[in-house]
């Protein structure tokens, strides 16, 4: 059981409750917190003050004063009226990693909302309850406000839930809300004043999508570095470039990480010793300039980290409640530019991690620059090999060039003109999600080609680390010795990169 606290929750156990099934509870230091905040807003929702979101109505409507017997229906109004969420609905792993993320900022403290709703948000965690949340509808100021609505619904009994019974979520047949809390053996809650906007005010969508997103982008990152030296070595490029010594001499911690994966991976390889004295100079960039590239990809992604942990343990409610004053104060936590720039800047940042793959996987199959059999096939001609492989590469790195355009950069005002610039953090960190699944496929692809190689060297052999890996792919998908679609052999790779198998293969060596 993980316990949530607000402030040490890590992109770990967040995957561990989105992707094993981890069940979540409210540290007691929490609950203290909860309720000192929760005391403050009663309080104030008893008095004449205008407080927003407590007493007054929401957006453009905050200098409307609501009367007392009115405030539950103000926030059952707030939760109904702003579920206008469209598009497929998110992943299972996506819901629970946003329910999480909510239950750990409402654990901070400066919410309002009662210990009984963030218990009842982690039953839904625990009893495996996962909302339906439509994936469009946020431009991702005043938070992710119609993706959150969606799924506080069914806190009250409404809206709809994911039947768990398939493994992806669009999949899947949805029920009422009211249906699957009786099925889990729950209640739904009762509202009190300022909770249903602290159901709903903040980030933890678009965060979760961004920081399931990048798991993946780290996991192809040391795919790349696997992938780049079974083609460097199939090229027979050399392993110079990556000594640590020109590395150290422009010390980005990336660069070196991907430099020092590649030569070890390389390090004892008989076909890299076969032309260790060949007389060429230098290898194209593809090859000689791996590690710059990759190791630039994980600079910038060691930066979404960053961004991801501070965002899943920080406050983004609007009012902030401080229970130590009693003061209720507005401000604007929730606007989700750090999201929306940390979400573009890995999607720009797999980009060239893709194009740099998908020319060494040009190199591969193009008998003038591999001097390999065209397409990696020794009956060219009647067989066609894995000529169209590398072109489906090219159209997902091409693909993936659009991806990269930033959605932050754009805004248009909301809620008539009292949101008048937002941040689009949720298209952002769904564009980001994308550009992980197509760069996961372009590496496959150079890794499907690159073994095919290593084959055609026969009797070479390449290094131990490598051989290992040749042999996981082999385990998986034979040789080409006569044409045969490419797609399915595609997809059994990327499934040894999103499984971690292909690091796995490699004994450690890879970081």
């Amino acid at each position: 059981m993980i316990l949530l606290d607000g402030s040490t929750l890590t992109i770990e156990q967040l995957l561990a409750i989105a992707d094993r099934g981890e069940t979540v509870a409210l540290a007691d230091a929490a609950r203290d917190r909860v309720r000192a905040s929760r005391a403050v807003v009663d309080r104030r929702a008893l008095g004449d003050e205008p407080a927003y979101g407590i007493n007054t109505g929401f957006g453009s409507f905050a200098d409307v004063k609501i009367a007392p017997d009115a405030l539950e229906t103000l926030q059952l109004n707030l939760l109904r009226s702003h579920a206008a969420g469209l598009g497929d609905p998110l992943p299972v792993r996506a819901v629970r990693a946003t329910m999480t993320l909510r239950a750990n900022v409402l654990a901070k403290g400066f919410s309002g909302i009662s210990v009984e709703t963030v218990d009842a948000l982690i039953a839904l965690i625990n009893h495996r309850v996962h909302p339906r949340v439509p994936s469009r509808g946020s431009v991702g100021a005043s938070g992710d406000l119609a993706p959150l609505a969606h799924l506080a619904l069914v806190l009250i009994g409404e809206g709809e839930v994911l039947d768990d019974e398939e493994e992806t979520a669009p999949r899947f047949l949805p029920i009422s809300g009211a249906e699957a809390l009786k099925r889990a053996g729950l209640t739904p809650i009762r509202l009190g004043p300022k909770e249903g906007l602290a159901l709903i005010n903040g980030t933890q969508p678009s965060t979760a999508v961004l920081a399931l997103a990048l798991a993946g982008a780290e996991q192809v990152a040391r795919a790349a570095d696997i992938a780049a030296a079974l083609s460097i070595d199939a090229l027979r490029g050399s392993i110079h470039p990556f000594e640590a010594r020109i590395h150290d001499a422009r010390p980005f911690l990336g660069q070196r990480t991907s430099a020092a994966n590649i030569e070890a991976l390389m390090r004892g390889s008989g076909i890299n010793h076969s032309h260790e004295h060949c007389g060429k100079v230098q290898d194209a960039y593809s090859l000689r300039c791996a590690a710059q590239v990759q190791g630039a990809t994980r600079d910038a992604l060691r930066f979404v980290r960053e961004t991801v942990v501070v965002e899943a343990n920080s406050a983004t409610d609007n009012p902030m409640v401080f229970a130590d004053t009693g003061d209720i104060v507005s401000g604007g936590n929730f606007h989700g530019a750090p999201i929306a720039i940390a979400a573009d800047l890995l999607a720009a940042a797999l980009a060239p991690l893709a194009t740099i793959s998908e020319r060494r996987t040009d190199r591969l199959v193009n008998p003038a620059l591999s001097g390999l059999p065209a397409f990696l096939t020794r009956d060219g001609g009647l067989q066609s090999g894995y000529m169209m492989a590398q072109v489906t590469a090219a159209a997902i790195a091409s693909e993936m060039k659009s991806l990269a355009h930033p959605a932050g950069v754009d805004t248009i005002p909301t809620s008539a003109n009292k949101e008048d610039h937002v941040s689009m953090s949720m298209t952002a960190a769904l564009k980001a999600a994308t550009s992980v699944a197509r760069a996961r496929e372009v590496i496959a692809i150079e890794i499907l080609c690159a073994c095919q190689a290593i084959d055609l060297l026969a009797p070479l052999v390449t290094s131990p680390a490598l051989q290992h890996v040749h042999d996981l792919v082999r385990s998986r998908v034979p040789m080409l010795d006569a044409d045969r679609s490419p797609a399915p052999d595609i997809v059994a790779i990327t499934e040894l990169i999103a499984t971690t198998a292909l690091e796995g293969a490699c004994g450690g060596l890879v970081k």
